[in-house]
């Protein structure tokens, strides 16, 4: 028999997902996938029953309904500071996993290089290899995740660097990365010629003082930039699938082709119903800050009363604390026995560093408050219960 493709051997599957799996195993409580615990407004699930019965139920146009094109690029051009035209700059996606996948496949050849921040979250790792590009890491120094200067103009100014890949407010560490240090990033794609991909999921779970800006709104980057995003963690729909990019005509035409052969297109039903939610006005992004910034003090007050280590952040809903003291040589074994032992389930962080990293685990606070409340007593003497 032919060997299987030597590309898929170099990564394994989703240490994320796969501790979902290890949760259910358990009976754990589940802070390690981050999907919500609650509904999609109202708004939304009420116009998805309509869509029930009145449709549409076949093929949207590939990248994406019109009508729901229309509404993004209402929502999103004031907030990034972008005239945008929902039919030459949108291709909408399969999720913002698919979304960060096209951009990478829009940009890169085999054997181009493309600069990613660690920690990082698992699938940029995975989409660079997968397009036969090979990645350059530059490291976010823990407490602070803050990344030097010079380490990253020597990434930058590898040959064959073709793109960075950017994720803010970002997964793992949860850092909004300040305007000064986008700053710094663009005057090295600019001095470089590289295209940004951005990761701006979380996009409105920013906590004060700190404020999101979004990369393509800087000086001179609206032409260089791939702006992802999803609808899943804005508005508690993760199981929906609807992501995008937003970028130049010109770039968009090419990353259409791309979306057209890997999923044709985004769900048609969906897409109408969702209208519904790009539509709300902006009480309803107040009330999220508002929601998140309680989960936050909620679960990082209670893991600070329990004696964890944590850095505590600033933006996104995950919380990556720090469990060396256990003695754990393997942070996997660490998370599943947090599973097993004290029934409330994590990431293992090394799956989010390049560099050699077992000192972390991730937990995520998007539940409700009797789930984090719960979980936080089942922490309760973690130390004690992982000894055994």
């Amino acid at each position: 028999m032919q060997e299987l493709s030597q590309r898929t051997s170099q990564f394994t599957d989703s240490v994320i997902r796969r501790m979902t799996r290890v949760s259910m195993k358990y009976d754990a409580i589940n802070l390690s996938q981050g999907f919500p615990d609650f509904d999609p407004p109202a708004e939304i699930t009420d116009r998805l029953a309509e869509v029930a019965h009145t449709g549409p139920h076949q093929y949207a146009i590939t990248w994406g309904a019109p009508n729901f094109r229309a509404a993004l690029a209402a929502k999103q051009g004031p907030r990034m500071g972008l005239d945008i035209d929902p039919e030459t700059q949108i291709v909408v996606t399969c999720g913002s996993t698919e979304a960060m996948m096209c951009s990478v496949m829009t940009v890169t050849n085999p054997g181009d290089r493309i600069v990613i921040f660690s920690p990082f979250y698992e699938n940029y790792g995975a989409d660079t290899i997968l397009c036969g590009a090979e990645p350059t890491y530059v490291e976010l120094h823990a407490p602070t995740f803050t990344f030097d200067e010079a380490e990253l103009e020597a990434a930058c100014a590898i040959p064959g660097t073709k793109a960075l890949i950017l994720c803010n407010p970002s997964n793992p560490c949860g850092h909004v990365f300040s305007r000064a240090e986008l700053e710094t990033i663009a005057k090295m794609a600019e001095k470089y010629d590289l295209w940004a991909i951005t990761d701006e999921v979380y996009e409105h779970i920013v906590y004060a003082p700190h404020e999101h800006v979004y990369f393509a709104s800087l000086p001179g980057m609206e032409q260089r930039t791939l702006s992802c995003s999803s609808l899943s963690k804005t508005y508690s729909m993760t199981g929906w699938r609807l992501g995008y990019v937003i970028a130049p005509a010109d770039v968009i035409d090419r990353a259409r082709k791309v979306h057209d052969f890997l999923t044709v297109g985004a769900a048609a039903p969906l897409m109408e119903a969702a209208v519904a939610g790009l539509t709300l006005p902006q009480s309803y992004y107040d009330e999220l800050t508002a929601l998140y910034t309680h989960k936050r003090d909620l679960f990082c007050n209670g893991l600070r009363d329990l004696g964890f280590d944590f850095i505590e952040p600033q933006g996104a809903y995950y919380v990556m604390a720090d469990v060396s003291g256990l003695g754990y040589e393997d942070d996997y074994d660490c998370a599943v026995d947090l599973c097993r032992k004290v029934g409330v389930g994590t990431v293992p962080g090394s799956c989010f560093f390049n560099a050699p990293e077992n000192r972390f685990v991730r937990f995520h606070f998007a539940k409700s408050d009797e789930v984090l409340k719960a979980a936080l007593d089942r922490l309760d003497g973690w130390r004690e219960k992982m000894a055994r």
